[in-house]
């Protein structure tokens, strides 16, 4: 998973209202809100651009200024490494270090959700509706397999036998879609825990 499909994540399966999104050369920045909090949050996603690839201390302090300047009351960093002194000003600034080995803890149920009620989103706009035959699926019609409907039934079944790791495949597939379709990404009911 990319560092950006991990923010995606975090945004899909927490109650986050996507605002906006500001690419930068080392990365992305996606302002959203906690719509359980009404607290505003900065998600910075980045490729540190140095060859050990650690985010450092100044790289904080930036996210900082950043966050100062939107009034966001806390930030998600998401990259591959910090370094000890990074972690540390994340710490006392009320910034979450989402490094490349953390996934965020989520309920199979409310990453199911996510799933399922963007999938049907984008059936609804594609065939006018959720198609409950494959003859009513538009992309079927015309004889191709429908790339929605196969992740819709592989993320059932991955749910049905408990397999979150497949699970997220499944909404990283979906994360992975064009962007018309990844603007319809729903955010979950509370999934159980704060980021």
């Amino acid at each position: 998973m990319t560092i950006e499909e991990k923010a995606g994540l975090i945004i899909a399966t927490r109650r986050y209202r996507f605002q906006k999104k500001k690419k930068r050369v080392d990365g992305t920045d996606f302002s959203v809100l906690d719509t359980t909090s009404d607290e505003k949050i900065l998600l910075r996603s980045m490729e540190p651009q140095d060859k050990a690839g650690y985010v450092g201390v100044d790289d904080v302090r930036k996210m900082l200024k950043e966050m100062k300047s939107q009034k966001c009351d806390r930030g998600v960093f998401i990259s591959n490494r910090f370094t000890e002194a990074a972690s540390e000003e994340m710490a006392l600034s009320k910034i979450q270090p989402v490094p490349d080995a953390y996934m965020p803890p989520v309920k199979p149920e409310s990453l199911y959700l996510v799933v399922s009620d963007s999938l049907d989103k984008q059936c609804r706009s594609k065939c006018g509706g959720t198609p409950l035959r494959q003859s009513d699926c538009r992309s079927w019609t015309n004889g191709d397999s429908c790339r929605i409907r196969t992740i819709s039934e592989n993320a059932s079944f991955h749910f049905e036998r408990g397999w979150m790791n497949l699970l997220n495949d499944d909404l990283r597939q979906l994360l992975s879609l064009p962007k018309s379709s990844r603007s319809m990404i729903a955010t979950a009911p509370n999934s159980g825990g704060k980021l």
